[in-house]
């Protein structure tokens, strides 16, 4: 066994090019720590390194943090990231325009349609077509992302108490999310990574018992989802552990590119629905939700009032699509109209004989139109765009680039996460090993989109 060796200044491997010089680096090679521990007895510090990770910290995801501590007090932190990153934007660039909602829904998997959403809004853009959008797609659309954004919010509330070992307002969180799910699952098919939300409009129509799903989802959203707050934000403990916890106040949110609530606790009521709207927000009635105290008390006050508002826009939306009730949920334009829309039979079920007669027996053009259209999508004119919409977590926003094919050039998102991990130095920097739980909990940072 080898033993484990001191090393003077100038002999340490771990020394770049120009770095100050130590007093001494240690290369432990065999378990034999006797050596280190004599060397530091005589030391006046207690300074020891915490490797937070990498692990799966509740539902954030994968991600290491570099915690040096004097005793139970933290002076630094680094956070290291890119344990999950799997290059979804470089990816999406071999892809076609229409699967790119694909790839962009799983960057941010508890939230991906709002990616989709995004990611589509840019094309759209980049077409020229977003004044002419179907009302009854933006509608879909303002319901998707509503609904995903009240699931989001639970996510990150109830992993938030979780983390205090308080079980019972995670398993409510889990119970309210479950109904969303299933309400979603029922209308996209699928209950995340939906690509619902594409160029053009959206993938379908609500079933024909929609209405009736969601008005009965909107009666146990409004019964329950209050129960998490009713749980915690009057509970002492609750309050001990994040009342003057993660403290960010607005100068540093503003200096370090914090959005959404993380923004908003610090009393900047700053939201992308209503200070730059889209998808016509700006016609409902809702409150932007902020608090003033800066902490991580207040990020989770405001992520279950913002529940609360999503509900009351969600049904303005309900009653929206009572109206709009068989209207077109897409882009009416023949060079963007899906073969999807043309295989699907009268019954709804499986291929329409008139199409599958038309193009394999009547017309080579028609062919070679169903295969062309499939196989390489539409083009978009050559240009650039960047959209932003006001995600569960803050600004999330896609840059575009297009060379006037069929699939992006450059695609690259601005995932909230990614700019709110950054601040958990300054929050947690002085306070204790404990705190940095609630401050990361705060944040409400998913891995999948922060490394993308």
């Amino acid at each position: 066994m080898t033993d484990t060796v001191g090393f003077s200044a100038d002999q340490d491997l771990f020394a770049v090019p120009g770095e100050p010089a130590i007093d001494q680096a240690y290369l432990a090679q065999g378990g034999d720590w006797k050596e280190i521990i004599e060397s530091q007895r005589e030391r006046a510090d207690e300074i020891i390194v915490v490797n937070m990770g990498p692990v799966h910290p509740s539902t954030h995801g994968v991600m290491r943090l570099v915690i040096e501590m004097d005793g139970e007090t933290v002076v630094s932190l680094r956070p290291a990231i890119g344990y999950l990153h799997t290059g979804i934007e470089k990816s999406a660039e071999f892809r076609t325009w229409t699967q790119g909602s694909t790839f962009a829904t799983r960057m941010n998997y508890v939230s991906g349609i709002h990616n989709e959403a995004v990611f589509s809004l840019a094309v759209d853009e980049l077409l020229g077509i977003t004044d002419r959008m179907p009302r009854r797609a933006t509608q879909l659309r303002v319901l998707a992302m509503e609904t995903n954004r009240i699931a989001s919010h639970l996510t990150a509330v109830g992993a938030n108490c979780l983390e205090l070992g308080a079980t019972s307002p995670q398993e409510v969180g889990l119970r309210e999310r479950e109904r969303l799910l299933e309400f979603t699952e029922a209308w996209t098919g699928l209950r995340m990574n939906n690509a619902y939300i594409r160029p053009g409009g959206v993938q379908n129509d609500l079933p024909t018992d929609g209405i009736e799903l969601l008005d009965e989802l909107i009666k146990q959203m409004k019964i329950n989802i209050p129960e998490i707050a009713g749980f915690m934000l009057d509970n002492p403990i609750f309050k001990l552990r994040t009342q003057n916890v993660g403290v960010m106040d607005l100068s540093t949110c503003m200096m370090l590119g914090a959005t959404g609530p993380v923004l908003r606790a610090a009393g900047y009521p700053w939201d992308l629905r209503k200070a730059q709207p889209y998808l016509g927000y700006e016609h409902y009635d809702f409150e932007v939700c902020y608090e003033k105290s800066c902490d991580a008390y207040a990020r989770f006050k405001i992520r279950c009032d913002e529940m609360m508002q999503s509900i009351r826009i969600v049904e303005q939306v309900r009653d929206e699509l009572v109206e709009s009730a068989g209207e077109p949920y897409r882009i009416q334009d023949p060079e963007l109209e899906w073969p999807s829309d043309l295989t699907v039979g009268a019954d709804g079920q499986g291929n329409s004989n008139e199409h599958i007669k038309h193009i394999m027996g009547e017309s080579m053009e028609a062919l070679i139109h169903h295969f062309k259209k499939v196989t390489q999508g539409f083009h978009v004119p050559a240009g650039q765009v960047y959209t932003a919409i006001e995600g569960p977590s803050g600004e999330l926003g896609m840059h575009l680039v297009s060379d006037g094919g069929t699939r992006p050039y450059r695609m690259h998102m601005r995932d909230p996460g990614f700019h709110h991990i950054q601040t958990l130095p300054i929050m947690s920097e002085g306070a204790m090993l404990s705190d940095v739980f609630m401050a990361l909990a705060s944040l409400d940072p998913v891995m999948g989109g922060v490394d993308r």
